[in-house]
């Protein structure tokens, strides 16, 4: 990558982990807390926590595609101005309902498919993807951090000061993508990072895509139920205050972290995706009957704590993986929309029905939750089909001109080895392939283009 490059990545990176620092912070000491809020139920404290999740689901697509007129940074500051706006309503109040309308705003300014697009704006076609992945850490990395800052932050700033601090590192994202950030000089629709409205109904009836779909949807649903009622789980059991629960969420993070990579890299590698993603999930479930029964025994839930968060890290580094494997050629910025706002409407179901459940049933009900969505998730996977071990690939061509010109390149790439699938944007200038990389070869792409270039008008 260029230097502009990597500063605009690593910018984008750091707006990114102020909003998810933000939004994750409360998870470990909310429900603690939150009974000492006005007008405090189980069902609101649930609602609370998952609410920004439904107004991030419905408006990150169509922010994006507003993107595409007005230009992407006015967006995303009108995005960041919302999340301050929501952090400053959620730390001056003294009322659930006050959390709940502040979390809503929050998640109103729903930005991140508007940032992806921002990035495909400054790089190239062949940094894109890692770029992306400086993305997807940052993200990743954010959680865990937020996890472990949230109760050591409310020791000394309580929960308010969680809310303030989130509107001060929103407030610095604007700053950053203001003086940091280089405004594109076009704003064009990047098919690999952006939904597309006409590919919605192709991504939306591949039962793949679905399976993964609503795996998110679950994975995210569990997380926020099981945030109800595990930081009063631990404050019950272990004898610490709810500002020391920092010192189960570090080691039991770090090891989680530490042990997926391998599972990841030997998915990957040795190509068995579909028989560890199975048993991750088998194993994800497993800890919630676990729970169940074992929630009183501090060394059993730390062991529990552990398993869920290395089953949990591993399937949320696999899903993005498996949507770019099976979205096709061109569609892969539609399917990570439809996935992402799945797994926000998780996030809301989970807190929502989770504190509902909760409140009508008690602690118990949420670990049957988590179990049932779990055992629906399980039966699922185990029924896909063997993922193609295919990566995406962005090829620069040159202008085409008539619907011949586009069929005919289109069919020389895919008589290619290795060359499973091929989309192509003229309007983009370029070539959107899936390949094979133990069969593709650059040499003959760039061949392939010189010989078509020879033998076909543009």
């Amino acid at each position: 990558m260029t230097s502009q490059e990597r500063q605009t990545t690593f910018s984008l990176a750091s707006i990114y982990a102020f909003r998810m620092l933000g939004l994750f912070m409360i998870l470990p000491v909310f429900s603690f807390y939150a009974h000492s809020l006005q007008h405090a139920t189980p069902t609101l404290i649930g609602l609370a926590l998952g609410i920004y999740g439904l107004t991030q689901a419905i408006l990150q697509t169509p922010f994006a595609m507003i993107s595409d007129r007005v230009g992407r940074k006015p967006i995303i500051v009108f995005g960041l101005v919302l999340f301050v706006v929501g952090s400053i309503i959620a730390a001056m109040t003294h009322s659930i309902y006050g959390i709940i309308i502040g979390r809503a705003i929050q998640g109103a300014g729903a930005v991140g498919s508007t940032l992806i697009a921002l990035l495909a704006d400054n790089t190239q076609e062949e940094n894109r993807l890692k770029a992306m992945a400086v993305i997807g850490m940052t993200i990743g990395m954010s959680f865990v951090i937020s996890m472990i800052l949230g109760p050591i932050l409310n020791s000394m700033v309580g929960l308010s000061g969680i809310f303030w601090l989130t509107a001060i590192l929103a407030g610095l994202g604007i700053a950053i993508l203001l003086w940091l950030v280089p405004t594109p000089k076009t704003h064009i629709l990047h098919r690999d990072s952006e939904p597309v409205l006409s590919e919605f109904k192709n991504v939306l009836t591949a039962p793949e895509l679905l399976r993964l779909n609503f795996g998110i949807f679950a994975l995210h649903a569990m997380l926020m139920a099981l945030f109800i009622v595990i930081p009063i789980v631990l404050i019950s059991n272990t004898g610490l205050g709810e500002n020391q629960q920092w010192v189960i969420y570090l080691p039991v993070l770090l090891v989680a972290t530490v042990a997926m990579f391998p599972f990841v890299i030997i998915a990957e590698a040795k190509r068995l995706m579909k028989p560890l993603f199975s048993g991750a999930i088998i194993l994800l479930t497993l800890t919630q009957f676990l729970f169940w029964f074992f929630y009183h025994n501090i060394i059993i839930l730390s062991i529990l704590l552990c398993l869920f968060f290395t089953a949990f890290t591993f399937l949320e580094a696999c899903l993005p993986s498996l949507i770019s494997k099976i979205a096709p050629a061109g569609c892969k910025g539609t399917a990570m929309g439809i996935y992402s706002s799945s797994q926000f409407f998780g996030i809301f179901i989970g807190g929502t029905v989770g504190g509902l459940i909760y409140n009508h049933f008690g602690l118990n009900s949420i670990f049957i939750f988590c179990s049932i969505l779990g055992l629906i998730w399980s039966v699922l996977a185990m029924t896909m089909k063997q993922p193609p071990y295919l990566s995406s690939k962005i090829i620069s061509i040159a202008a085409l001109n008539n619907v011949d010109a586009i069929k005919s390149l289109q069919e020389k790439l895919l008589a290619i080895p290795g060359v499973k699938d091929v989309m192509i944007s003229p309007d983009e200038k370029v070539a959107y392939l899936k390949i094979d990389k133990k069969q593709f070869s650059e040499d003959e792409v760039a061949h392939c283009l010189k010989e078509h270039a020879k033998c076909s008008p543009y």
